[in-house]
């Protein structure tokens, strides 16, 4: 067994260097003529995304939840300066109806070198702990964040497939722990197993799939508004109002509070590892995005045993 450890180790170290070799011999990525939709592009990564990939020379499919916003008018008006490059549309995620009506969209103004990728950004967060939330927000959260990029997925899959192109998830470093928000973390972990299924089925069409991970950029995306104690304490039932008191709800949300006003409000790291997804001639099948102790955080969370990371997520929890 021990002998044959030198070769295992070569082996891993060829694994790792071979996306990098590969990076640098293959032919960079034309974006001309290559369309890419995006969803949740009102704000956000996906807001930044469309105007990074307009720039760069991609026909941009930009769905917004209300076309009508500050968010879709200002996409608009970038769109004014680029011969038609970026167009606006309506897409509620959740609406099969929107879904089929961006597809016709797309294949009524393919450009020349067809459709290169999908990219499922739409996402919601939110705060509480699991008996506060309702079960109707259960299913909201799920039809957003899970449902939503699957609807997508399966819509595009036949264009991606003709076409080798990419597709992009919107995952978190949640996906691997929660900390107030297990909501949020149950939806990004169904997209992350969602994706291994997808990337190993597609890679006999040439099709790379991508999860991107980033870590706290709350202040960047907005995506989590300030928590109220005093709304959340008004929601919940009369059940978890006998189990729960006032302080500490108080004490939850400004623990929560306090990590979004930490997050960075430097979005384009994470828009910068979406543009590697969609044009590097050899994508990597997951981009964490995330300050070193939340890289290390995961890694405790990934690797040690449950009641490891139990342990520091009730220290932090504590704090």
């Amino acid at each position: 067994m021990w002998a044959a450890a030198p070769l295992l180790l070569l082996l891993l170290l060829l694994v790792l260097l071979l996306p990098r070799l590969r990076r640098r011999g293959a032919a960079g990525l034309e974006p001309a003529g290559r369309a890419v939709l995006i969803t949740g592009c009102d704000s956000g990564f996906g807001h930044l995304l469309a105007l990074r990939l307009h720039r760069l020379g991609f026909t941009v499919f930009a769905g917004c939840l209300c076309p009508g916003g500050d968010g879709a008018r200002r996409l608009q008006r970038e769109a004014a300066a680029g011969a038609g490059r970026l167009r606006v549309l309506r897409l509620d995620v959740t609406r099969a109806r929107d879904v089929m009506a961006a597809k016709e969209l797309v294949l009524s103004h393919l450009p020349e070198r067809g459709f290169w990728g999908l990219v499922n950004n739409a996402g919601i967060s939110t705060f509480g702990e699991t008996g506060w939330l309702s079960m109707e927000k259960y299913e909201k959260f799920a039809d957003v964040n899970l449902l939503g990029s699957i609807r997508t997925t399966l819509a595009f899959l036949p264009l991606l497939r003709k076409y080798k192109g990419r597709i992009v998830f919107m995952s978190s470093i949640i996906a691997y722990f929660s900390l107030g928000n297990g909501i949020y973390s149950m939806t990004k972990a169904a997209v992350e197993r969602f994706c291994d299924a997808l990337r190993l089925e597609m890679k006999k069409f040439g099709v790379r799939v991508c999860i991107i991970q980033p870590g706290n950029y709350a202040r960047s995306t907005k995506i989590q508004p300030p928590v109220s104690a005093e709304e959340i304490w008004n929601e919940l039932s009369e059940e978890e109002k006998a189990v729960y008191n006032k302080e500490y709800v108080q004490e939850r949300a400004n623990f929560f509070n306090r990590i979004l006003s930490e997050g960075s409000a430097n979005g384009s790291e994470v828009v910068d590892a979406m543009v590697d997804a969609l044009t590097s001639p050899a994508p990597k099948a997951r981009y964490m995005v995330a300050k070193l102790k939340e890289k290390a955080l995961v890694f405790v969370c990934a690797l040690f045993p449950t009641a490891v990371m139990d342990c520091v997520l009730s220290y932090a929890l504590s704090k």
